[in-house]
């Protein structure tokens, strides 16, 4: 098994198998960041896709969503957070 310093955890954690996305921001993810954390931005992403009304084919979506990605995983910038107005659905 592989191990991380998470930077989203702020501890060791089990580090994912390959990159989970592409190019230079693939390879910070596959260096510092944990399967578990992955996981949580798989969350939140799912979230900033639907309430931002998010297209992955849109070369100019996913600039916002790489932005929200450094946000939430690396703390850089103003994004990464719950979309403005979010409320979750109550049980």
């Amino acid at each position: 098994m592989r191990t991380v310093q998470c930077a989203l955890l702020k501890r060791e954690a089990e580090g994912l198998s390959e990159a989970p996305y592409p190019g230079e921001l693939g390879q910070r993810v596959f260096e510092n960041i944990s399967k578990d954390a992955w996981q949580q931005w798989l969350e939140r992403l799912v979230l900033i896709i639907n309430e931002n009304q998010l297209s992955t084919a849109d070369p100019e979506n996913l600039d916002v969503i790489e932005e929200n990605m450094k946000g939430f995983l690396f703390q850089e910038g103003d994004l990464g957070g719950q979309p403005a107005g979010f409320a979750p659905q109550k049980k």
